[in-house]
């Protein structure tokens, strides 16, 4: 849905600069209406590169208004493509390209504000995405944009929890739609989410049902992705095979309209509500889809990344014949020798400039590229592979408490940059017993000695959150290698320092034995807590490890 209002906002853009007298610039620029076809075609790569030359173009004619609706458009690309952070980075440079004094530039102003909110409201600042609409609305003059701006900013008072706001929104929508039955139907299912959400003993479903049936009329894909969404929790607690019947629902929507979020949460759904024979097929199809999904975003920001070092590189390289051709034109033989010398200087800088530049991007783009892969390691595959473990091993599964689990990988993987650390608190010592023991199974038993809440009380919460990591790591090696039948974790304070001593009666490792990605990522992480690992590599049968950090 997310994605749908970003789509709006972009023909929006486009039909404006169509639909006014022709703008001199607009027209010459070849590029310009080039991108919107890639973005139009849905190749996004595509589009960003030719916004980026568009962009070039209005900068050589100073263009101030053609640079900020290219700014404006990449920002929201950016944004439907999950680079929230990318996409408020860029809208915050479009403002200094609009003036708040001009009226043929409020159009832009209301969209770039929009956006900035929606990036906003994505990373959970609800606060600040509410300022965000609120300049929006601002500077609408048309109907249908404030309505989409008052409905984003609803949609942040609900997530707040403050229904009364919400509804008084909702309402304010409802009143003025009569005419357009796609509006009105969108604010009506959202009344009635709302009113649920602050009552659940509301009956919301005949206001669901209108709305839906307004939607299929109009046949409003994007509309009844979002009805069925909003009927499968209502009857989640209520009529289990009612609630199961609109994830399907959903799930074919989502499809349809190719949103992966929204088919992310429609699996999600079916997850929770289907028999436990179906729950396996779609927690794979929740996986694979995840997994590619979170690799397609990740080459979209390095692919954005080239571009800008690209555009970068082709400024300095401009700016440096220019230099050159201004210095030629003034050349005379008497100046000839200090001619050639700054002509050498130059030459020089600019192999400097260049190197420095391609050595920079190259070392960001690589940096960006370990970063995700190690988050996407620890947090995504090795939390999947715990939850996995858990279904297939154990005969009595906690469904709620494994789907909670599903519903946390979810929302770590939407964004991976955002990530919380979540060991606070004086139980931290119940959370590491519950990750451990998640490894047991009928055929290889976890035992933990001297793992108290005494234990770790003077220990902060980040050596905590790497400390959860590193043994995650080393019970899903286990767990694939080892062939372990017997796994003991022993925990024990001397002085200033704890160890912690791992052994099990596996097959052990062999000297000299390279480790993979995620071992190396274990060592990274004992040495960001100042620790040390000893891997004893003698002994005949099994594995034994000891790691030592310090308490403060």
């Amino acid at each position: 849905m997310k994605r749908f209002l970003l789509y709006i906002l972009l023909l929006s853009l486009l039909s404006c600069s169509q639909n006014k007298a022709p703008n001199k610039s607009l027209v010459d620029n070849p590029f310009y209406n080039k991108a919107f076809d890639f973005k139009d075609q849905n190749k996004p790569d595509s589009a960003l590169a030719y916004f980026n030359r568009a962009k070039e173009f209005f900068n050589n004619q100073n263009d101030s208004l053609g640079i900020g609706k290219c700014l404006i458009n990449t920002a929201i690309i950016l944004t439907e493509q999950g680079d929230n952070f990318g996409g408020q980075e860029i809208a915050l440079q479009a403002l200094s390209y609009l003036d708040e004094s001009n009226e043929k530039h409020w159009l832009y102003l209301g969209a770039n504000y929009n956006n900035l909110g929606i990036a906003t409201y994505n990373l959970k600042d609800n606060l600040q995405a509410i300022k965000f609409y609120d300049a929006a609305i601002k500077f609408s003059k048309n109907p249908l944009d404030d309505r989409m701006y008052l409905n984003n900013k609803a949609k942040s008072f609900q997530e707040l929890k403050n229904y009364k706001a919400a509804l008084a929104i909702y309402n304010q929508i409802l009143n003025e739609e009569h005419k357009n039955p796609k509006e009105y139907a969108r604010a009506l299912s959202n009344i009635a989410r709302t009113k649920w959400l602050e009552n659940p003993n509301y009956n919301a479903e005949p206001e669901f049902i209108k709305a839906l049936d307004i939607r299929k009329q109009q046949q409003d894909l994007w509309g009844l992705n979002a009805s069925y969404s909003h009927l499968a929790d209502y009857f989640a607690t209520k009529n289990t095979s009612s609630a199961l019947k609109y994830a399907h629902q959903m799930y074919e929507v989502a499809k349809n309209v190719n949103s992966p979020d929204d088919q992310l949460q429609a699996l999600d759904k079916l997850i929770r509500l289907s028999p436990p024979l179906e729950t396996k097929t779609y927690f794979e199809t929740y996986q694979n889809l995840s997994d590619s999904l979170q690799t397609a975003r990740s080459a979209s920001e390095n692919q954005f990344a080239l571009i800008r070092y690209e555009t970068e590189k082709n400024k300095a390289d401009n700016l440096s014949l220019q230099k050159d051709n201004d210095e030629k034109k003034y050349q005379i033989i008497l100046l000839a020798f200090a001619a050639l010398a700054i002509l050498t200087t130059s030459i020089i800088w600019y192999r400097k400039r260049k190197q420095k530049l391609e050595s920079e991007a190259q070392n960001a783009i690589k940096e960006i590229q370990l970063k995700t892969s190690k988050k996407v390691h620890d947090v995504v595959a090795n939390g999947l592979y715990r939850v996995m473990s858990e279904i297939q091993n154990q005969e009595a599964v906690d469904k709620d408490h494994v789907l909670d689990k599903i519903e946390d990988l979810y929302e770590k993987s939407r964004d991976i940059s955002y990530e919380d650390n979540n060991y606070r608190g004086p139980d931290f010592h119940l959370k590491l017993a519950d990750l451990l023991s998640s490894f047991a199974t009928e055929t290889t038993k976890i035992l933990l000695v001297g793992n108290s809440s005494v234990l770790w009380q003077k220990i902060n919460s980040q050596v905590k959150y790497e400390l959860a990591h590193i043994l995650q790591e080393l019970m899903v090696n286990m767990k694939k290698h080892s062939r372990a039948t017997s796994v003991a974790v022993k925990f024990e304070q001397t002085n200033h320092n704890i160890t912690i001593y791992y052994t099990d009666n596996g097959i052990g490792i062999s000297k000299g034995t390279s480790f993979n990605n995620g071992l190396t990522n274990t060592g990274n992480r004992i040495k960001a807590i100042k620790g040390a690992i000893n891997f004893d590599t003698q002994t005949e049968k099994g594995l034994k490890i000891q790691i030592t950090f310090p308490v403060a």
